[in-house]
Parts: structure tokens; C-alpha cells; sequence
């Protein structure tokens, strides 16, 4: 029994990964956790596909000496659409994480209930109000300086 899991390794670490990742989507209220814990809950399926491509003696799809016999080469498909998934997983953070600026300069947190009372319509109690980006005020609004005044006169 124990070799079996020495053999699988790698299918335990998958089932590791899976479980960190979805305990950080589900339990953790800080949204970065959030996007962190949906990066490693992927990372887990990349491996996971990456290793179930694999064969024992196999080598790269490279036709040589060998023969071509397909049983002697590895399969690159696998690859190549997890190579695609890592791609599109890094432009989904990417886009997370910049939802992650907009939603803290909105709402001055990123706790998920404190984001979820204020979009609500309830103010949290423990938390200042919203951060509100700050306007350039435009040159005829403001009175001249003293500067201003003795260059002019």
C-alpha cells in the first residue's frame, strides 16, 4: 500500500494543492486570498493533466532511430493546452487583480462582507467611509498667489 503512494506521488500533491487552493476560496474573507488560493486550486489541475500525459519510457514526440511507433512517444496535446491554460489563467489575475484595486478605491476594503454591506446599502461599523479619488482643482477657480500678484503690477 505504501509503495502505490510512492509510486503517486504527484496525484498526492494534486490532492494537497486542491485542498489549499479551495480552502482559500471558500473559507478566506480577503479577496487577495481569494485570487491566490484560485491560482494554486489551477496550479493543481495543470499538474495534474501534465502528469497523467506522462508514459513510462516515452520520450519527446521526435521521430528517430526508435521507429514510429506512437506508443513510444508521449502525447504533446496535453502540453500544449495547459501551456494555452497557464496563459489564460495569468491574464484572469491579471484582470482580478486590477478589479481588486477598483473595488478597494470603492470601497476602502477588501473583506469580502465589509464590500458586501456596503453594496448593500449598510455602512460597516468598524470601517472609515469610502476613499474618494481626489479632482484636480482647475487654475481659474483658485485665487492668485502672492507670486501672481507682484509679477502682475
Amino acid at each position: 500500500m505504501i509503495e502505490l503512494f510512492l509510486d503517486r506521488y504527484v496525484y498526492l500533491l494534486v490532492l494537497v494543492l486542491l485542498a489549499v487552493g479551495l480552502y482559500g476560496v471558500l473559507v478566506k474573507n480577503d479577496l487577495v486570498k481569494k485570487v491566490i488560493g484560485l491560482t494554486v486550486f489551477s496550479t493543481a489541475i495543470y499538474v495534474f493533466f501534465i502528469e497523467g500525459s506522462l508514459q513510462q519510457g516515452a520520450t519527446a514526440p521526435v521521430i528517430d532511430e526508435r521507429g514510429s511507433d506512437p506508443s513510444l512517444y508521449v502525447d504533446p496535446v496535453p502540453h500544449l493546452l495547459i501551456l494555452t491554460a497557464i496563459v489564460v489563467g495569468v491574464g484572469v489575475v491579471g484582470v482580478a487583480l486590477s478589479l481588486l484595486v477598483r473595488i478597494y478605491r470603492a470601497h476602502g476594503s477588501l473583506d469580502e462582507s465589509v464590500v458586501a454591506e456596503r453594496l448593500a446599502g449598510r455602512p460597516h461599523p468598524t470601517l472609515a467611509p469610502p476613499i474618494e479619488p481626489e479632482t484636480p482643482a482647475s487654475a481659474s477657480d483658485d485665487p492668485p498667489g502672492p507670486d501672481e500678484d507682484d509679477r502682475r503690477g
